[in-house]
């Protein structure tokens, strides 16, 4: 079957946005194909820095004829509405239309709508433009004389040329007919910028990566990954060192260069004096180059490695040299803000913290040291940390801020803090708290374990989500831009990975008076918010939403762990026959009490008459006991935070329950009778609620 190649080629786009662009030129190719009824084999998308590029296999030729019905208005209806019906089936009179009666909304008419297939060919030619003119680009622009005209092109850097040929491989494909901004699509393309510049003539998918290739272009990111992590990999070897991998390094450079060429550079030992975290950043975020370490060590070594999109006629001695003298500059800086930092205690650099904004509602950066300070400590003996400790880590979290190092990398932000805070002859756990309060950033990012960090975290991270919440700046949608989903799922987190026992309405409590005169949170709807996080994390983890609904929807459900555990306990006694019919019995219950309360006009919410109960039926009087032993088992297991063991007690009632629906009469004539086991219905709801609020299960 025939193939589709396609590739825009343009100058450099940023490496950062060429996977995405990638993934979106394929989906809305194939997603308009596929709506048109066009189904194909295969699809994959490429790109390097200077070409997007297509193959899409096995589509047809030709799409299929298409027959449908399309139902139009009763015969006599507003001649408005037969108009509409007439145009939207492509008519021109009713008497193209058929009339069909149905047995209870009388004749209305029918247009029968037969299109023929449509050649491949001319689909592609219609739906390539357009998508190529709305491309969703994060940034593009218009260049040329063109630019001046209303609708001119835009892409994200000066299209050059489109290769669009379509057609099978026994025979010569045919070029797409169209043109985008005054391009027209053709088989020429051209290899790399410098090494092969030349135009190369396509027309096969196979043909053109082939082609591409001896014009020194690798069309495949992933192989230009796998390029570059090998070669740096040997390279390091030989000289006995070993790589620091980074991923997101390796990414970036590999959408820097279409002929990976991998090179090492030197810089001086001196250099190493300097933390290797700075070192790291610094040659990273300015050169784009991997550093390091010697073998079988953690330490640094004075080299670094490089990517040229170059093959170099001296063998990349030139490249290497004007790499060594921009990395040494950067170190030479690095160097300079090190030993500036290192003369000026943390303590000294807090007052400049007085006069920078955290945020125009909630305060300066002093002011936000100072709450997180004080929650910290009230915090330290939750977590088994010295208050003491938790209160001078916290004075000293943000000090860092201020730093020449933090001010030119950022993202050394709490590692460059803790460097400092030892140097001045902090405690461990200061030190170790300074760099870990941020943590954990991510569902993946490691979770302190040092009680100080724990506390500093928590602190920092419920002052973040009282404040915000006080001043109503909460998410909404995808919009999040004070993190506030991050900072809740790290509190999440932190209290589960280390089984912390909190009670959070009163830890954001005492985050709101901190807030000194400013309105509070709302606490129970922060409450719900962790909640809705924490759904989301314990999804992530196999549980089940309603489940958490469940044991959320009682009073009270502040502590984290003992909700988890509660959800857990829940979820397996589900997955046993007795929770299974249990479930079951308490949904016909509560559906029955639903209905009877509606048709009453009032609530069975008292307890049960034990004496009238036990001159009822056998089956009466049997659940009447059985739920006032299970509910007072299961109320003390739950005291004693056994859920196991409450669950235990609930099952006991299957059997009880089950005797009881199929022996006994709810709606007896006698009324005090029926009012008595509709109670008794209720007495079940209410047993059940020691672990859980039944009606939030689902099945």
């Amino acid at each position: 079957m025939p193939d589709l190649l396609l590739e825009l080629r343009s100058e450099e786009i940023p490496a950062r946005m060429q996977r995405r662009a990638a993934e979106d030129l394929k989906k809305l190719v194939t997603d308009a194909l596929v709506a048109r009824g066009f189904l194909y084999e295969g699809a994959k998308a490429f790109s390097t820095p200077r070409r997007l590029a297509l193959h899409i296999a096995g589509l047809p030729a030709r799409g299929e004829a298409v027959r449908e019905e399309r139902r139009g208005p009763r015969v006599g209806a507003p001649e408005a509405a037969i108009q509409g019906f007439l145009k939207g089936a492509g008519l021109t009179s009713l008497d193209q239309a058929t009339t069909v009666t149905d047995p209870k909304k009388g004749e209305f008419y029918l247009a029968v709508i037969e299109r023929p297939g449509r050649e491949t060919l001319d689909v592609l030619a219609e739906l390539l433009p357009e998508i190529i003119k709305s491309f969703p680009w994060p940034k593009s622009m218009r260049w040329g004389a063109a630019s001046a005209e209303p609708g001119s092109l835009r892409w994200v850097r000066p299209l050059q040329s489109i290769v669009a040929t379509f057609g099978p491989e026994t025979e010569t494909p045919e070029t797409v007919p169209f043109s985008v901004g005054g391009i027209a699509a053709g088989t020429v393309t051209h290899g790399h910028r410098f090494l092969a510049p030349e135009a190369i003539e396509v027309r096969r998918f196979g043909d053109y990566i082939q082609a591409l290739e001896r014009a020194k272009v690798v069309l495949d990111p992933e192989r230009r990954k796998d390029v570059i992590l090998h070669d740096a990999r040997d390279l390091a070897f030989a000289r006995g060192l070993d790589l620091v991998e980074d991923e997101g390094l390796l990414e970036e450079v590999s959408g820097l260069v279409e002929w990976p060429v991998v090179l090492m550079g030197s810089f001086g030992e001196a250099f190493l004096d300097i933390p290797a975290e700075a070192i790291r950043a610094t040659i990273r975020a300015n050169q784009k180059c991997f550093v390091l370490r010697k073998s079988g060590s953690d330490d640094l070594a004075p080299a670094f490695i490089l990517v040229s999109n170059l093959v170099a006629s001296d063998g990349g001695q030139a490249i290497t040299a004007g790499n060594e003298r921009v990395v040494r500059a950067r170190l030479s800086d690095a160097k300079f803000f090190w030993e500036t930092d290192k003369a000026i205690r943390l303590d000294d650099r807090l007052p400049k913290l007085d006069s920078i904004v955290f945020h125009e509602k909630l305060g300066t950066q002093g002011e936000r040291i100072a709450r997180i300070a004080a929650l910290a400590q009230a915090l330290a003996p939750l977590v088994g940390a010295d208050p003491a400790l938790a209160e001078r880590a916290a004075r000293l979290a943000k000090a860092d801020l201020v730093t020449e190092m933090v001010g030119e990398f950022p993202e050394l932000q709490g590692l460059m803090g803790r460097k400092y805070a030892a140097l001045q002859g902090e405690h461990d756990s200061v030190c170790a708290a300074i760099e870990e309060h941020y943590k954990p950033l991510g569902p993946s990012d490691r979770v302190p374990s040092d009680p100080v960090s724990i506390a500093v975290a928590l602190a920092d991270k419920l002052d973040t989500l009282a404040g915000f919440w006080a001043i109503d700046e909460k998410p909404t949608g995808s919009k999040d831009p004070f993190a506030l989903r991050r900072a809740a799922l790290g509190v999440i987190r932190l209290i589960l990975d280390r089984g912390l026992r909190l009670r959070l309405l009163e830890q954001v409590g005492a985050a709101d008076r901190g807030l000194a005169g400013r309105a509070g949170a709302d606490a129970k709807d922060l409450l719900a918010f962790f909640a809705d996080r924490l759904k989301v994390y314990l999804r992530d983890q196999g549980a089940r939403h309603d489940l958490i609904d469940a044991v959320f929807a009682l009073p009270g459900q502040d502590d984290l762990l003992m909700v988890v555990r509660r959800v857990e306990a829940l979820g397996q006694f589900l997955e046993t026959e007795d929770g299974k019919n249990l479930l079951a019995g308490y949904k016909r219950a509560a559906n029955i009490l639903r209905i009877e309360e509606k048709k009453d006009g009032r609530a069975y919410d008292a307890a049960p008459d034990a004496a009238l109960a036990a001159v009822g039926e056998p089956a009466e009087r049997a659940l009447a006991e059985a739920l006032a032993k299970a509910r007072e088992t299961a109320s003390a297991a739950v005291a004693r935070e056994d859920f196991a063991g409450a669950m235990q007690a609930l099952s006991t009632l299957r059997a009880p329950v089950d005797a009881f629906f199929q022996d006994v009469t709810v709606n007896a004539p006698d009324p005090k009778l029926r009012e008595n086991r509709l109670l008794l219905l209720n007495a079940l709801r209410a047993a059940t609620r020691e672990v859980a609020e039944f009606a939030k299960i689902e099945g």
